[in-house]
């Protein structure tokens, strides 16, 4: 049987890593893991995991990461419309993807 799931964190929503105490926005979701075979461990691939841009001092990075360390960033507004444009595509119905990937 198919579990459902739903993520938590929207694309373009501000969020914040737990541990590694970095900002940024989330620009994919994969519904359970998706990288590579090596981590993390069984238990930790059923959840969402999230590409997300971080903010660093002087350039952004992209990492992948995992619902359960995520939070919502309460110090960070949303994006605004200019920088959702930047990032994202959307369909008639709202619907955003990253802008390097086709809406599905």
């Amino acid at each position: 049987m198919t579990r459902l799931r739903f993520a938590k964190f929207a694309l373009g929503q501000i969020v914040r890593h737990r541990d590694a105490a970095f900002r940024g926005v989330v620009v994919d979701v994969d519904a359970a893991y998706a990288g590579p075979k090596r981590e993390p461990g069984p238990d930790e691939r059923e959840q969402p995991f999230y590409r997300v841009l971080a903010m660093g001092e002087e350039v952004g990075f992209l990492v992948y990461a995992a619902e359960a360390v995520l939070e919502p960033d309460p110090e960070l507004g949303s994006l605004t419309d200019a920088e959702q444009a930047q990032w994202f595509t959307m369909d008639r119905e709202g619907h955003r993807a990253p802008r390097s990937q086709p809406i599905h």
